[in-house]
């Protein structure tokens, strides 16, 4: 069970800060059933209601510093997600932003970039797909990076990619 002022993943929606724990005075809620009362990090003014022993959104922890770190210094080492076919590329995508994983949001965004490229080389645009998905696997990545290690959201792409060359240079 999560604490009060906690930040955890709340499914799609991405850091919510737990604002409450609480029963529910509402119609058609179970009066012994505790719920978090969720406030989405960059949406304040929204509040998710949602039960503390609920299992059809996945809810966890935010990543330690220490655990960022790590995933950031590994990003090398995660592979692409590659689906050949268009017609299921996009049920991949939305498979694998449901899992709630910064690695799995990585796979997104290394493909993406690639797929980028390759379309810019061939002298095509990108599709709306790509850039939704792109959009939506930076924004949850960035948002859970940025409280993790205390860096502004805006600034995140411009750190990892420093680190990035930090590893590199320790390589060589």
């Amino acid at each position: 069970m999560f604490e009060k002022g906690e930040f955890i993943v709340y499914g799609s929606t991405g850091v919510c800060e737990v604002k409450d724990i609480t029963t529910l005075d509402m119609k058609g809620a179970s009066k012994n059933r505790l719920y978090y009362i969720l406030s989405p990090r960059h949406r304040k003014d929204s509040k998710i209601f949602t039960p503390v022993d609920g299992n059809k959104t996945v809810m966890r922890a935010v990543l330690t510093k220490e655990e960022a770190d790590i995933l950031i210094d590994n990003i090398q080492d995660i592979e692409e997600l590659w689906v050949s076919n268009d017609k299921l590329r996009e049920e991949k995508y939305k498979e694998t932003m449901k899992s709630c994983e910064c690695k799995d949001w990585i796979k997104i965004i290394k493909t993406l970039y690639v797929r980028k490229k390759e379309r810019i080389a061939q002298g095509k645009k990108t599709t709306a797909m790509d850039e939704k998905y792109l959009r939506m696997a930076e924004d949850n990545l960035y948002s859970e990076l940025s409280l993790a290690l205390g860096v502004p959201k805006e600034k995140m792409e411009e750190h990892i990619a420093s680190r990035m060359i930090q590893m590199d240079a320790k390589k060589v």
